[in-house]
């Protein structure tokens, strides 16, 4: 492929809600271009997007792709990412290295909430947005119902560019209001024809496009309003420069499993979205001052590393754009997170899963590197001589926490490591190890996040893992005073062992243990008195309830006795251990566990059922707080034990809508009949 200069190039990510046919749509604009001999077929797995094992198993995205076009003097990087919200961190991805965001909206479903969030989500990074409506060839289709909920949505700067003109439930005539043409499809190829009568509907839809483009330009207002008409070059110059100021997103419609439309929305691209050299970033330098940085080439380099895949043939390739300067083999770049300098070995175009080598990646396109092991997915590499740092990517927070084990014992290594590799291409999926269970937590975005890792885990490193519940970690607890004697008395050939000790147990405001003594006349030695403290500390690991650790305990040594010959440190140490354990159980224990502060974002609509549900899982709701677009905060405190599903509850009632966030907020009693469940099943873990 020859390079192309920034104001030759656009960055077009594809997006919106599953199944509308995102995919399908960049099949389409691939084989029109000449890039590939065949129109790639989703169902058939052979598609130049949708090469990941898992994709073709699924035939759903599961990770963002890039393949580059050439279209009529321009080349296009096409950048598909997953519609499903469980693999939303593909879409971040593409977000971060595209200047114009296609959302694809099925003619036939309509407006859902992937594309309420893809809209939202370009809107936050300042991208020019455009609509393809896709699929009028199914005869359920309604394209001019769907252009209405368009309009309704997202208001007046919805413009129709390409409409269909629909004859016995067929959609095999577009109009392109830009240029006033009509075109007909028929055995796969396009003709223009006669413009079909639409009657008042396609005078109206004109109409709405002429003003759209008379509010970009004052000029253009007066000529409007004054009567006269425009050219299709001024209609198109108008809609390109609302476009690229947000004041108009253009529609576009077509099929994408016949190619209908596919060269009005390429030739519509070419016209009206930005091109690289347009987009102006902020970065920030060493002193944390601001720093304009534009697409050009003769500049230093700052490039941003947006993707990562783990290639089992060319291992670890790291997915950039250049922001400006060039990428070239055998050029130092300097990674601003780690300060290392990286050696670029040689620089390649991504195609898929096939890459190509390049001469070098200029400012404003996209392009790829092996072997950066030191480079992660949101890095900066620039050039030594200018050091800026851009803006990273934005991931959501992964609240669907599973145990993860290996089948096999022994391979917990292996296993950990793999989900490292598998980390490092998806951001969205974190693994830890919990220090009070010792299990293995692995958190992501959803059931099909975790069971795509999980197949991966097997595919990919032939590991066989189950995924179950984490346990939670529970303590216990007192709630009176005790005061008890610990003796430990042992007679052995040779010296003895002797150590006595009273202690007061009460409930105290602390973490795990408070020690104190008010010790008189030397009952005990003041020798003796870390030995005491630390036979409490290691008893108190385990709570005479169900074994968990204890807190909140002050321990206080009052008195006791000791032998000048048999008494030693680890006498007095024992006899502690013995006061704890014939102490803790007159002392009223109580098993605790860790409540959560959560703060749930919701549709107005499910603000009831989410209120209901927080009840049923034994949490109290604080308050409520109102947000933007019609959503609702509700606060809330819940058990920690009670949360492990809730992601997948919140997502089925407000169809993906919600979203929430947990932390911890402190420990409570655990009601009698679920704390004696919990000690008994307890009981049988330690059998």
């Amino acid at each position: 492929m020859k390079q192309y200069e920034a104001k030759k190039i656009k960055n077009i990510v594809l997006c919106g809600h599953g199944g509308c046919g995102k995919t399908s749509v960049a099949e389409s604009m691939i084989f029109l271009s000449g890039a590939a001999e065949r129109l790639g077929k989703v169902n058939d797995g052979n598609t130049v997007m949708d090469f990941d094992p898992e994709e073709v198993k699924r035939k759903v995205s599961v990770m963002s792709a890039v393949a580059p076009i050439e279209w009529k003097g321009y080349k296009i990087n096409l950048i598909d990412t997953p519609g499903l919200f469980d693999f939303v961190g593909g879409v971040c991805e593409g977000m971060r290295a595209a200047d114009t965001a296609l959302i694809v909206v099925s003619g036939k479903d309509g407006v859902g909430v992937g594309t309420d969030k893809a809209f939202k989500m370009a809107e936050k990074s300042g991208m020019s947005k455009v609509f393809f409506v896709n699929g009028l060839c199914d005869e359920s289709a309604r394209f001019y119902r769907v252009f209405e909920t368009l309009k309704a949505h997202y208001g007046p700067s919805v413009c129709p560019v390409v409409v269909p003109y629909i004859e016995n439930g067929q959609a095999n005539c577009y109009v392109n209001i830009l240029e006033y043409k009509a075109y007909r499809y028929e055995n796969g190829k396009i003709t223009q024809t006669a413009m079909p009568n639409m009657g008042d509907r396609l005078e109206g839809l004109r109409t709405a496009i002429y003003e759209a483009v008379a509010e970009t330009d004052e000029e253009m207002f007066e000529k409007y309003f004054s009567g006269e008409e425009f050219t299709p070059e001024e209609v198109i110059v108008g809609v390109s420069r609302g476009v690229k100021e947000g004041t108009i997103t253009p529609v576009f419609c077509g099929d994408a499993q016949n190619t209908y439309g596919i060269e009005h929305l390429l030739n519509g691209i070419n016209w009206l979205v930005p091109s690289a050299d347009e987009r102006v970033e902020i970065a920030v330098d060493t002193d944390g001052e601001p720093v304009e940085l534009k697409a050009n080439e003769n500049a230093a380099t700052a490039a941003i590393v947006f993707k990562t895949v783990a290639d089992p043939f060319v291992g670890k390739l790291s997915y950039f754009k250049v922001v400006s300067g060039k990428v070239t083999p055998d050029s130092p770049l300097v990674n601003m997170r780690t300060g290392a300098t990286e050696k670029i070995s040689k620089v390649l175009i991504p195609k898929g899963k096939k890459q190509e080598d390049a001469k070098y990646i200029t400012a404003g396109d996209i392009g790829a590197v092996a072997k950066l092991s030191a480079t992660n997915t949101g890095d900066t590499l620039c050039a030594p001589t200018r050091k800026v740092t851009l803006e990273g990517i934005s991931y959501p927070v992964p609240t669907y926490k599973m145990t993860v084990a290996p089948k096999t014992k022994g391979e917990e290594d292996k296993v950990a490591q793999a989900l490292a590799k598998i980390s490092e291409e998806d951001p969205t999926v974190v693994t830890q190890v919990d220090k009070e269970t010792k299990e293995m937590i692995l958190a992501g975005l959803g059931e099909q996040h975790l069971d795509v890792v999980v197949s991966k885990l097997k595919n990919k490193f032939n590991l066989d893992v189950v995924l179950s519940t984490p346990k939670v970690a529970y303590r216990e607890t007192i709630r009176k005073s005790v005061k008890v004697q610990g003796k430990h008395k042992k007679q052995s050939g040779g010296h003895g062992q002797f150590g006595d000790v009273w202690i007061e147990f009460e409930p105290a405001d602390c973490e795990d243990l408070e020690f104190a003594e008010r010790v008189v006349g030397g009952a005990v030695p003041k020798g003796f008195f870390p030995a005491v403290e630390k036979g409490l500390r290691e008893s108190i690991k385990k709570g005479p309830l169900a074994g968990y650790p204890v807190v909140g305990v002050k321990a206080t040594l009052y008195d006791g006795s000791y032998h000048p010959v048999d008494s030693s440190e680890m006498s007095f140490k024992m006899a502690a251990a013995v006061a704890y354990k014939n102490g803790m159980p007159q002392a009223s224990p109580v098993l605790l566990e860790p409540v959560e502060s959560v703060s749930v974002m919701v549709p107005d609509a499910n603000m009831g059922d989410i209120m209901g549900e927080v009840n049923k899982r034994r949490g109290r709701v604080l308050g409520m707080n109102p947000g933007e677009d019609g959503m609702q905060t509700v606060e809330a405190e819940v058990p920690a034990a009670e949360m492990s599903d809730f992601s997948v509850y919140l997502r089925q009632v407000t169809q993906g809508k919600g979203s929430y966030k947990t932390a911890f907020a402190r420990y409570e009693p655990v009601p009698e009949s679920i704390a004696a469940k919990i000690i008994e099943s307890r009981k049988g873990e330690n059998k």
